[in-house]
């Protein structure tokens, strides 16, 4: 799985540690899923995807091999 997150981060100007506070995890968990090293729960991609306010699959994408 894929993500745009870093992206979503970019055109908001916002760091990992606000985009965590925003949604309650960690930094660290914010970086993981950037570097495509954590799949996040359903409930955790929701809440990020409400938080740019944009659908889950502009988000979060599957690949070919997921």
């Amino acid at each position: 799985m894929k993500n745009n997150i870093r992206v979503e981060r970019a055109i908001k100007n916002i760091t990992q540690e606000e985009l965590a506070k925003q949604i309650s995890v960690s930094r660290q968990t914010i970086n993981a899923m950037e570097s495509n090293k954590y799949i996040p729960s359903t409930m955790l991609a929701l809440k990020i995807a409400r938080y740019f306010g944009k659908p889950v699959e502009d988000i979060f994408q599957l690949e070919e091999t997921d």
